[in-house]
């Protein structure tokens, strides 16, 4: 659109035409180059984000310089991308954000009356709804903190989760009387947080990887984080200059960094995929191809079943169609065995269990490797010759002595 009215301009320009209105005029507010700048903003971010989050792999500058580097990575893309645009000038689509600290409707307050213009019997019938948002924030809550509480990530906390969502029932409370949105667990951000807080050696052979030691558990950047959130409302001055391409580049790079390592998503890349291409997943050591590709195609239906529900008019049926995914997982009991279930339904992290089945195969390779060292010699007619052991003999020095006697 923005480039029709630009050549629509120049040949009017060109035969000295003369403009009715002010969409494509010379100050009209279709500009050139706005739409191939904000594509370039957004893939220059996720890029970025990405090559900044790896950089502490790299073989450039010391460690300590390689880790703050990556751990904010997302932080110096936005800075620099914000730069990048206000000194090109572009006027690219920025971020919106109120001047003034106040209710966004003018005709309410701080606080607002449950009821509202309701009928007192209202109360009543929202039972059932606010029963099914309870079981809906209730699992949401739970599985974000299973996929935060794995072992690999070896965590020494984990009860802290049950004061999360304690605090998460009383914003709900506080939100709800402020006419608020409401809090929820946010699972990408979670793991996100998680994954910055990664401890790792600073020591290894050169070549290789620095190994896992665990997690920097503590609330000072969840604190810092909220605090800083709360700060914004007096920073808006300085938001406004954010483009939202950059935003939603910030967004993807997040989703798609988080799905790294999650059986759901590795399954998917197999279709379509040759056998001798596939990777070494320990699942398709003990589950057939096919079935690996049954159960992702349930999985997906079920996925796509719930986003549809959630778009629609039909939404506050979501959280019974969550708990339905119950009794789904309970039927496929009828279509796969329980060895089948155990290595593609399974907590135990991929990692971990390739790691058990390796250390295994070379135990048990070690013990045949051992027992076809045994020499067995069958007598037959040598059954009169003594047996001799060789070790014992060296160690007394007699084995010339034994070995004449015998001869």
């Amino acid at each position: 659109m923005a480039l029709g009215c630009f050549s629509f301009l120049q040949d009017c320009i060109e035969k000295r035409g003369e403009f009715v209105g002010s969409a494509c005029g010379p100050h009209g507010p279709y500009v050139p180059d706005v739409l191939f700048w904000c594509v370039i903003l957004f893939f220059s971010t996720v890029v970025m984000s990405a090559f900044l989050k790896e950089f502490k792999f790299s073989n450039y500058f010391p460690t300590k310089v390689r880790s703050i580097i990556s751990d904010f990575a997302v932080f110096i893309t936005i800075l620099t991308m914000v730069l990048v645009d206000y000194a090109l000038g572009i006027p690219s689509p920025k971020l919106k954000v109120p001047n003034v600290f106040k209710p966004t409707r003018d005709d309410r307050g701080w606080f607002i009356n449950p009821l509202g213009p309701n009928p007192w019997w209202t109360a009543v019938i929202t039972v059932v709804p606010a029963l099914l948002c309870t079981i809906l924030i209730f699992m949401d809550q739970q599985i974000t903190a299973v996929i935060i509480n794995r072992k690999e990530n070896k965590l020494k906390k984990g009860c802290g989760y049950h004061l999360d969502l304690l605090m998460v029932g009383i914003m709900l409370g506080v939100c709800s009387l402020m006419g608020l949105p409401w809090f929820v667990a946010a699972t990408v951000l979670s793991i996100t947080h998680v994954n910055s807080l990664k401890l790792e050696s600073e020591c290894s052979a050169p070549g290789e990887q620095p190994k896992f030691l665990g997690i920097r558990e503590q609330r000072v950047t969840g604190l810092m984080i909220f605090m800083l959130m709360g700060s914004s409302v007096f920073m808006t001055s300085m938001l406004k200059f954010i483009p939202m391409p950059v935003l939603y580049g910030v967004f993807l790079y997040m989703g798609a960094s988080s799905l790294r390592g999650i059986q759901f998503f590795d399954r998917i890349t197999l279709f379509g995929m040759p056998a001798k291409h596939q990777p070494d997943f320990i699942y398709l050591r003990h589950v057939p191809l096919r079935k690996v590709h049954l159960f992702t195609v349930i999985q997906l239906s079920c996925l796509i079943l719930l986003w549809v529900i959630k778009t629609s008019r039909a939404a506050i049926v979501f959280p019974m169609m969550v708990l339905a995914l119950v009794f789904i997982r309970k039927l496929m009991d009828c279509i796969f065995t329980k060895r089948e279930l155990s290595w593609l339904d399974d907590l135990m992290p991929e990692s971990k269990k390739k790691k058990l089945e390796d250390t295994e195969e070379e135990e048990e390779q070690s013990i045949l490797a051992e027992d076809e060292a045994v020499v067995q010699v069958p007598l037959g007619e040598y059954q009169g010759i003594p047996i001799i052991n060789i070790t014992d003999e060296m160690s007394k020095g007699s084995f010339g002595n034994t070995w004449n006697a015998n001869d």
